[in-house]
């Protein structure tokens, strides 16, 4: 018997100012599974992200976010099962690695005035700085924390309220090389840790896949280009399609990477590319435009 479904887009469409952004979005997403959102930029990554987090609504057709209907649920409650980790958090005071964690459970940015945690709290927050390698960290001030520390203190205040569903969005942007490794092997580390969390990272970059990554969706020009287990949809064919350019994939030591394919002069760019048809699709069709 399969896990039950955490999120399921069913014949959605989103419009914007009049203009028709997403249509029939079919996309399901089980518990446990740890998917990667990818396509180009401008593919509309961001737009059913908010989907994912309850934070938008489809003009039609249904969502459902941890067995939840967007329309028929208190969202403030409904998001409290979610995590969130923006490499964009808009911390703009000197708290620490510590009240970073704590705003998790709050679910603001800043400490709420008059609000002070209890020792299980406090224990909570430190227990997962550990858990994502800063303990020695947990008094450093926002403002003087590495890149790559604030990326996994988000992580930290995701888990913070114990959620069922996980978002990261482009995690590791604005990390060097060395960083974004650790971040990988941190989000590694939460899926054996925390084998039924589900987890949804939207990226364009292949490199920045962990190996647990269990399942992806490619999107490009308003359709799935694939969307399936990891192995059947991180290929040369689906991703040279995707990006409009003869790219290959290379999946090793379970890791992906990918570069330009160089072709014969006057032979086509790659073979296969072009607007995305929304063939090989397992599970959905997504239009996206922008």
């Amino acid at each position: 018997m399969s896990a039950a479904p955490v999120l399921a887009l069913r014949d959605v469409v989103f419009r914007r100012n009049g203009q028709e952004i997403l249509h029939g979005v079919d996309l399901t997403v089980r518990a446990g599974e740890r998917w990667a959102l990818l396509g180009p930029n401008g593919a509309g990554k961001s737009t059913i992200l908010g989907f994912c987090g309850a934070q938008t609504h489809p003009t039609s057709g249904t969502v459902d976010v941890l067995g939840h209907r967007l329309g028929r649920v208190e969202l403030q409650e409904l998001r409290r099962g979610i995590g969130h980790v923006n490499p964009r958090h808009p911390v703009r005071s000197a708290i620490t690695a510590r009240e970073v964690v704590l705003t998790g459970l709050t679910g603001t940015i800043e400490l709420p005035l008059r609000w002070s945690p209890g020792p299980e709290q406090l224990a909570r927050a430190d227990a997962l700085l550990a858990d994502v390698g800063l303990e020695a960290r947990r008094e450093a001030a926002w403002p003087t924390m590495s890149q790559g520390e604030r990326g996994r203190a988000l992580i930290a205040r995701a888990l913070a309220a114990e959620p069922r569903l996980l978002l990261l969005d482009e995690p590791t942007t604005g990390l060097d090389v060395a960083a974004r490794e650790q971040f990988l092997e941190t989000l590694d580390a939460l899926a054996r840790a925390e084998p039924d969390l589900t987890t949804i990272l939207v990226t364009h970059h292949l490199e920045e896949l962990p190996e647990t990554t269990t399942h992806a969706v490619v999107i490009a020009r308003g359709s799935v280009v694939a969307a399936g287990p990891v192995g059947a949809v991180v290929t040369t064919g689906t991703i040279s399609r995707a990006f409009e350019h003869p790219i290959e994939v290379v999946h090793a030591e379970g890791r992906w990477s990918a570069r330009a394919r160089r072709t014969a002069p006057g032979s086509p760019t790659a073979r296969g590319s072009g607007p995305a048809t929304g063939s090989g699709s397992s599970n959905g069709r997504i239009g996206v435009n922008g």
